[in-house]
């Protein structure tokens, strides 16, 4: 089982790694032949202002006053230059945004490698292409251009007076050097000025994705070469931002990345053409780049060129662009010179793409034979499906192995005469011995199908139905929370499919009550936007009454350790208390300005330390140990939530003590005897491992229900953004000072904290019905694998950073679950199992 799980791990790392070169390999094009315009420029320098994170809207609208925030910038687009909005390209971050401007192409996805903080591969920009280049600016954007503050924003948002008035300063500032360079060039007219931003923010303070609060960014320009500005009587847009901004009289130029703004040009139609015609023959030089390093790499008989843009049509379009500027019709070159840009920009998509397929249809082909295997050692080891119908073990041929080594052979030599990279043999080949393992357990695979058909159809296809179905709805909620819902709703409705309603209609109602009111988490906004503190208290005031009722059911109690019991539930209830007033008091203070208090950070950190050692002190009793664990961690949760997110781990806990209940009543269903009552249960480091059994179908639901709960202790009040973009607020009864891994390790705590109170539940489960955490993991391994494969094909490498980067983590998440039940297993067992004793020995039981 060892070996299994080692090389589990090694084929995972492989399927993990696959996708950087399927998915993320550079689009850069190296060693095209420079292009330049024949005509001189108008200008010669260029002062490029980038606002960081400034949106369109903030910049354009008037006060509540009727005044601008920048009547610097206010004056320049009424009196002497052109404007518009920038439609900006998601990522809509720092540095790809810079890069944009500067170098004038998309995002690298392959930086994706690199965190999204450099640039992967070498790349021309505007600075090397000048002879001198001065910057000044944010030390995490300069250095980019150097090889070879939006801050205020995140804290403050795009609403606050803050931001708004930084604007003020932004405009100062520009103010002031546009006089000092026309200065010292002693007002020459040679100089262009361009004010724009990298990116926009959304209402909340964050930005990524592809909300036009991010995307809509201003552009102003002025000076040498940029057209004057021009009246108009009536301009038509979809939007209605010219009558809010009181601009609709100046002509307005928006521009998208990729095309020259030819109209924001003060030059003849000659230059404009050119300067389109050149822009073209560079981007057409790059797509015979990537043509003929692909064509070089492939056999003759199997390279598919693509046929859009053949030799003789690239041809053809040069001839009539020229032909066109040759005769003065300008608007006819510039319109075909834009659509030869359009098709070599898709051929490079083409070509970076070429191997894709190729590559994907290997590593699915893995990814099967890997569920495969692993579905028959659960068959073989774990379960009693075939141990009836097998009489004799067959000895595999020879024929076999020789098989797979000439198939592994005929491979590497495929990929050998193609002079492929070394990691498509290890994609190419993994398949082979993975395969080989599936079909040496033929006999296994024969005997499993004789054992099917002695069932009724009818039960395999409605198992099998509903297996997909919930595997679908899995793989769906992490795209859409809506669908933990719906199977919540499910989950719900459940009891009252089976015997369940007739055996104990108390624990069915109480079931299908939970599931529903966890059902409403998700069709809640995502966590951070609308931040309510009353909810926080509310929540901390629940779990204060919940924590006296265990201590006044305590104080009935005559057994010898009660005193001690009392006074871990008593500490408890003194946490509950004091994170109430820290959320109360930290808020109050940062609302008047005054920072956090010195005080309410000691008590969080001291109730972040003591969550997890609290737990230990009590009684190893089931229920007892499952309410001390919830007490402790909802102290620490109370302080790490800004809104309705502090009920969430509250009721999901609710829902773990009814499954736990649940379980042991569908065991007495299935005919399996309870030694123990739940009352008398207690957690033991110890477990006699001749408790265990075989599987049964039913445990296949319990391993479903189990990935479910995960699932939803993820996306329950979030998503992928709410980790990658969190609101700071979170945690503000901790720290104030910005410290991005501190921060992140904090909001990491609070998203595990219901994942540990789903395994603790788990742990009661697995010991009330005699399960083996072994079995489990094999089926959670199957089920993550089965979502993995999915997931495989849904990576994204166009789009937002937040597309991107959630469909490698989706991605992740679901190849890495299998590890990370391991190391939850482990937290939840030493929350459970060990007990620390305020004084003398410790019990036997754990000894």
């Amino acid at each position: 089982m060892l070996l299994f799980f080692a090389l589990g791990l090694l084929v995972h790392f492989v399927f993990f790694a696959s996708i950087f070169d399927i998915y993320f390999t550079s689009p850069l094009v190296h060693g095209m032949t420079p292009q330049f315009t024949p005509l001189p420029p108008p200008a010669r320098r260029l002062v490029l202002f980038v606002a960081d994170g400034l949106r369109a809207d903030a910049l354009y609208e008037l006060d509540e006053n009727g005044n601008s925030r920048a009547p610097f910038i206010r004056n320049i687009i009424m009196h002497e230059g052109s404007w518009g909005i920038s439609h900006t390209r998601v990522p809509t971050e720092s540095r790809p945004g810079h890069v944009a401007l500067i170098a004038g192409f998309y995002e690298d996805v392959s930086a994706v490698a690199k965190g999204w903080k450099e640039n992967p591969v070498e790349f021309d920009s505007l600075f090397n292409e000048s002879k001198y280049t001065w910057s000044w600016g944010s030390p995490d954007i300069l250095p980019m251009f150097a090889k070879g503050i939006d801050t205020n924003g995140h804290a403050h948002r795009p609403s606050s007076r803050d931001y708004k008035d930084n604007i003020k300063k932004v405009d100062d500032g520009v103010k002031e050097i546009v006089s000092v360079f026309n200065h010292f060039y002693g007002n020459d007219g040679k100089t262009t000025f361009i004010f724009t931003s990298d990116h926009g923010m959304t209402d909340w303070g964050s930005h990524g994705a592809g909300h036009p609060s991010e995307t809509l960014t201003p552009l102003v320009t002025w000076g040498a070469g940029i057209k004057y500005p021009q009246r108009v009587s009536a301009q038509q847009f979809d939007d209605a931002f010219l009558k809010e901004w009181r601009l609709e009289n100046w002509k307005r130029l928006d521009v998208n990345q990729g095309i020259l703004p030819v109209d924001y040009l003060n030059n003849t139609d000659l230059f404009k053409a050119e300067s389109v015609f050149t822009n073209a023959v560079q981007i057409l030089e790059q797509f015979k780049v990537k043509m003929t390093q692909k064509k070089e790499a492939t056999l003759p008989f199997l390279f598919t060129p693509f046929k859009s843009l053949s030799d003789s049509k690239q041809f053809d379009i040069l001839r009539k662009a020229r032909s066109y500027i040759k005769h003065r019709k300008f608007d006819e070159a510039v319109s075909l010179c834009k659509e030869l840009i359009h098709l070599a920009l898709k051929g490079l998509s083409y070509y970076h793409t070429y191997d894709r397929f190729f590559l994907g249809i290997n590593i699915a082909i893995g990814f099967v034979g890997w569920i495969s295997y692993a579905s028959l050692l659960i068959i073989k080891s774990h379960s009693n499906l075939i141990r009836s119908v097998s009489k004799e073990v067959k000895k595999p041929s020879h024929l076999l192995p020789c098989s797979f080594v000439a198939i592994g052979i005929l491979v590497a030599f495929f990929l050998l005469i193609q002079a492929c990279p070394w990691t498509y043999y290890v994609y190419c080949l993994l398949p082979v011995p993975i395969w080989y393992a599936v079909l040496r357990e033929f006999q296994v695979i024969q005997d499993l199908v004789a054992s099917l058909l002695t069932y009724p159809l009818s039960h395999f296809v409605g198992y099998l139905l509903v297996f997909t179905l919930g595997t679908e709805v899995l793989v769906l909620s992490f795209f859409y929370r809506y669908m933990l819902t719906i199977g919540l709703t499910a989950f719900a409705a459940w009891p009252f499919l089976t015997q369940l309603w007739t055996r104990a209609k108390v624990t069915s109602l109480s079931w299908t009550f939970f599931s529903l009111l966890l059902a409403v988490f998700p069709l809640m906004p995502v966590v951070g936007r609308k931040p309510d503190i009353s909810l926080v208290m509310g929540a901390g005031l629940l779990v204060l009454l919940l924590s006296l009722y265990v201590v006044t059911s305590l104080t009935k109690r005559k057994d010898s350790f009660i005193k001690e019991e009392l006074l871990v539930h008593l500490l408890q209830v003194l946490n509950t208390v004091l994170s109430m007033y820290v959320v109360y008091s930290t808020q109050r203070s940062l609302l008047r300005k005054q920072g956090l208090p010195l005080m309410n950070q000691i008590i969080s950190w001291a109730t972040l330390a003591s969550s997890l050692i609290v737990p230990l002190l009590s009684s190893p009793a089931l229920f007892q140990r499952l309410f001390s664990i919830l007490l402790s961690l909802m102290s620490t949760y109370l302080l790490l939530s800004t809104g309705y997110e502090a009920l969430f781990p509250l009721v999901l806990s609710c829902l773990m003590f009814v499954w736990i209940n649940i379980e042991q009543e569908t065991l007495q269903q299935s005919g399996v005897s309870c030694k123990q009552k739940l009352t008398s249960i207690q957690f033991s480091y110890n477990t006699d491992i001749t408790q265990f059994r075989q599987l049964c179908l039913d445990d296949i639901r319990r391993a479903f229900f189990l990935v479910f709960f995960l699932v939803t202790a993820f996306f329950g009040t979030g998503n992928i953004a709410s980790i990658n973009s969190f609101d700071l607020a979170s945690v503000y009864c901790f720290l104030t000072v910005f410290s991005p891994f501190m921060m992140g390790s904090l909001m990491m705590w609070k998203i595990l904290i219901p994942f540990v109170l789903v395994m603790c539940a788990f742990e009661a489960v697995q010991l009330t019905t005699q399960l083996s955490s072994k079995s489990l993991f094999l089926i959670v391994l199957v089920i993550s694998d089965i979502m993995a494969l999915h997931f495989f094909f849904l990576v994204k490498d166009y789009g937002s950073w937040l597309d991107i980067g959630t469909s490698i983590s989706h991605y992740v998440i679901v190849m890495s679950m299998t590890i990370f039940l391991v190391f939850l297993n482990g937290l939840a067992q030493l929350l459970t199992t060990k007990k620390l004793r305020l004084c003398g020995k410790p019990k036997s039981h754990l000894m």
